[in-house]
């Protein structure tokens, strides 16, 4: 059964792949921290999907405080300069919103 915040945490990762490229240029550590952040998006709502009870919503929190990590990298690409702008945003919205729908549940 398709999982809109999975697909979305997935597109990202996607769609972040040259920002990835260019940060692996001018902040090999920035980079790391970015493809974790992407990562652990995913592995939180993954896990999240699959868990009843209490703890559910704590990994879906903790999937949103990934993807914050994420708009943070992306702001500080472009406050270096390496960025004209920080791109996907529509789409981080966008999962960001359901995120914090899923842990108000």
């Amino acid at each position: 059964m398709p999982f809109l915040a999975l697909d979305l945490s997935l597109d990202l990762i996607r769609g972040l792949r040259p920002t990835i490229e260019l940060l692996r240029r001018k902040s090999p550590r920035l980079r790391r921290q970015l493809e974790d952040s992407l990562a652990g998006i995913v592995q939180n709502v993954c896990e999240g999907s699959g868990r009843a009870g209490g703890d559910r919503p704590q990994l879906y929190r903790v999937g949103l405080g990934s993807l914050r990590e994420v708009n943070g990298i992306l702001l500080a690409a472009v406050a270096f300069g390496w960025l004209a702008e920080a791109p996907m945003a529509a789409e981080r919205d966008r999962l960001g919103g359901i995120l914090f729908g899923l842990q108000r549940r």
